[in-house]
This record gives structure tokens, C-alpha cells and sequence, in this order.
């Protein structure tokens, strides 16, 4: 099959199904793993070329709903009848589904019983040591910065918090994401504070954004030493990777009870 992939995350499933060798193209932000780094590219995965995209008669095309915005993407496959699927996982649980669903149409099925496994199995260790932690900490992640989006109830990244021996603050509300504002989480004064924005680097992030901001050293996570810059691509891409993700942070939280991340 000649597959394309226009998300990161979708990528990331492609690989871990052994797919590698039949993608053909992919977005710009898709860089796990390197070897992939010969590809061509197709623009950000916002603003698809769909003309480039359609030159390469792709058998299947990866796309996703993860992002506001991407919508534009799936009106022009379906306008142009090329082959889709949507994926839109905000759980583990649809990140296993999504694995399935693609294993069947590429004929990975026994690949996609194998990582599905072990993911399962790793969670379940983590969930068991978290089910022993009497009063975890609360924790904030800044999606992006202006304006404040962080995720919801229904996110991944509150099942990760959870597992990870934390409390998302924004676990409340019923959203997979949530817009809010400053005064918001200064009264919600998370314990610790985690910036992983979305399509950005690590390394373009700085500890100073939010040191800056009105009344940021009331916080206590700021008074603790507790703000931290996350890889956005171990926790905001709903792909296996994302074990990754809970193993770093965890450890980050409870050193004396999580294992050291591999």
C-alpha cells in the first residue's frame, strides 16, 4: 500500500504497526522516527497541499481530527475522493481502537495484538502503583499560551496525570480541551505547572513566558520550583509515544515510588 500520513501521531501508529516502508509522504511536523526524515513533505498539518498530496495516488490517507482546524483537510480528501480514515482518539483506550481499525485495513493485525499489549500492560503497572498514592498533586498543562488552552475531562492527558500519580486541575470540565484564562489558573494554583505547547519544540519554550506574567509568583508551583517544560511530542500526540511521556513524568513527580523512564 502507498500511505500517506498528514498528523505526527498517525505517523507514529504507522510505525509502530511496521508501516514504515509503505509511507510515502507525510506532514511537515511528523519527525519520529529520523529514518523517516527523507520523505516528502506536505506542509503543516493545518494547511495540507492537497494537490502535492493527490500526486502521489496514495492508497490510504492518515488523517486525524486532533486539532481544531484540520477539518478543511478531511472536506478536500472527501472532495477530491481520495481514501481516508479519521482518526480522533482523546483516551488510551482509542488510542488501542484506532491501532486495531488500522491494522485491519494494512493486514497488521498480529503487530497491532503486540504493541497493544504491551501498552495495556504498562498502563495497568502504572495505574496500580498510582491506585497507592493517598493525595496526589495538582497539575497544570499549558497547551498554548495565548489564548490559555489546557486539557479537559475528556483528554488523554488527565488519564495520564491520573496514572502518573497527579490531579489535572482542569479535570472538571467536560471538554477534550479547554480554553481558559490566567485568573483561572492562578485560582486554581496547581501544585506543579507543565508547559508542553502544542507544534512547538522544547527548546522554543522558555521558564520566563510565565514567570513574567501578572501575579506568577503567587503560585505554588512557582514558589516550589515546580514549573517544567514537557516534550511536546511524548504528551500532546495520542500515539504509544505516549507511555513515554507517562514514564518521564511520573518519575518527575514521585522519584521514590515510579521506576526511572528507560
Amino acid at each position: 500500500m502507498r500511505i500517506i500520513s498528514i498528523c505526527p501521531s498517525n505517523t507514529e501508529l504507522a510505525v509502530y504497526l511496521g508501516l514504515k516502508e509503505q509511507l510515502v509522504a507525510l506532514d511537515d511536523f511528523s519527525d519520529w522516527p529520523l529514518d523517516l526524515s527523507h520523505l516528502p513533505r506536505l506542509g503543516p498539518d493545518l494547511s495540507i497541499n492537497m494537490d502535492r498530496l493527490e500526486s502521489y495516488h496514495p492508497d490510504l490517507v492518515l488523517a486525524s481530527l486532533s486539532v481544531p482546524g484540520m477539518e478543511k483537510n478531511i472536506e478536500e480528501l472527501e472532495k477530491r475522493k481520495i481514501p481516508h480514515i479519521v482518526f480522533n482518539p482523546q483516551s488510551f483506550q482509542d488510542i488501542s481502537n484506532d491501532l486495531h481499525t488500522l491494522s485491519r485495513l494494512t493486514g497488521k493485525q498480529k503487530e497491532a495484538e503486540d504493541v497493544i499489549k504491551d501498552f495495556q500492560a504498562t498502563l495497568q503497572t502504572y495505574k496500580e502503583i498510582s491506585d497507592g498514592i493517598p493525595n496526589p498533586p495538582s497539575i497544570f498543562f499549558e497547551w498554548w499560551p495565548n489564548p490559555i488552552f489546557s486539557p479537559g475531562q475528556i483528554n488523554w492527558l488527565t488519564e495520564l496525570s491520573r496514572l502518573a500519580g497527579a490531579r489535572n486541575i482542569f479535570e472538571d470540565v467536560e471538554l477534550a480541551s479547554v480554553q481558559t484564562t490566567w485568573d483561572d489558573v492562578l485560582n486554581r494554583d496547581p501544585e506543579y505547572f507543565c508547559l508542553c505547547w502544542v507544534g512547538v519544540k522544547q527548546s522554543r519554550m522558555k521558564l520566563s513566558h510565565v514567570l513574567k506574567r501578572e501575579r506568577a509568583q503567587t503560585l505554588q508551583a512557582v514558589q516550589k520550583n515546580q514549573l517544567h517544560l514537557l516534550e511536546e511530542s511524548l504528551f500532546c500526540r495520542p500515539s504509544p509515544r505516549l507511555i513515554l511521556g507517562l514514564q518521564k513524568l511520573a518519575y518527575l513527580l514521585h522519584p521514590d515510588i515510579y521506576p526511572r523512564p528507560n
